[in-house]
């Protein structure tokens, strides 16, 4: 990834099509003309990505009301996304990136280290992108504290 180039805000977000939770697909086609939120996490079912996937979801309704959608992505298998989606009544699809082929697009997987160790992993960013297919903001190593808030008021002044 060091020699790839970074995604930028005003860069055309790039392509995805991915299986769901609760049966669902989501690709970038869906959502031609249509702005939408991105949001990359680490792993299902883990302290930060609970609270964060359970403040979308909080905030899902005022999303819709903004016109826009909210999608999550990690490299979770599908039937542990549905677990997940399930245990916490998450109604936004989550998207299984497996094989790491749209993590590594958005430029979201990398070294990093815990306790001394290092690993590879997905680093929380978030991605707003506009209706122009462009990317309107990125977050990059977020903090879940006050993240939805700030990813929903920029999406309220797209």
């Amino acid at each position: 990834m060091a020699d790839e180039q970074i995604l930028q805000e005003g860069d055309i977000a790039p392509d995805f099509s991915m299986p769901a939770s609760r049966d669902r697909h989501v690709s970038f086609a869906d959502f031609k003309g249509k702005p939408f939120v991105l949001y990359f996490y680490p792993k299902a079912d883990t302290p930060g990505c609970t609270k964060e996937a359970c403040g979308f979801n909080e905030a899902l309704k005022q999303f819709e009301s903004a016109g826009l959608s909210v999608i999550g992505v990690s490299r979770d298998p599908v039937k542990k996304l549905d677990a997940f989606a399930d245990k916490f009544d998450l109604t936004f699809p989550l998207a299984s990136d497996e094989k790491g082929d749209v993590t590594e697009a958005y430029g979201v997987w990398g070294e990093k280290s815990l306790y001394g160790k290092t690993y590879m992993g997905v680093d929380r960013t978030t991605f707003l992108i506009g209706v122009d297919g462009k990317i309107a903001r990125i977050w990059r190593k977020v903090k879940v504290p006050g993240h939805v808030e700030a990813v929903l008021e920029a999406a309220q002044a797209l």
